[in-house]
């Protein structure tokens, strides 16, 4: 991937808290910079998805939860299959 040099400005201590973690602090902010346009983008989604179908149930963000942390199969998913047939 091309990389683009640019200079940013950051609060003193969140740079003293970034260089503990790592020597690379380019990389460690292009990380942490690339996690958030994620986040947006899926945050983007699940709201035209709603929009369309309506809010997930607790139930959808129980099991949603557990899948994302390992604790469920995403196989094993019978709440999109309930919403399926409706």
């Amino acid at each position: 991937m091309a990389t683009k040099k640019i200079t940013i400005t950051l609060p003193e201590e969140l740079v003293k808290a970034a260089k503990g973690f790592t020597d690379n602090l380019s990389g460690y902010a292009a990380e942490a910079l690339a996690r958030r346009i994620r986040n947006e983008l899926l945050s983007e989604e699940i709201r035209r998805y709603e929009e369309e179908h309506g809010a997930f149930t607790e139930e959808e963000q129980t099991e949603a939860d557990a899948i994302l942390h390992g604790w469920l199969q995403p196989d094993a998913n019978p709440v999109q299959e309930t919403r399926n047939a409706a």
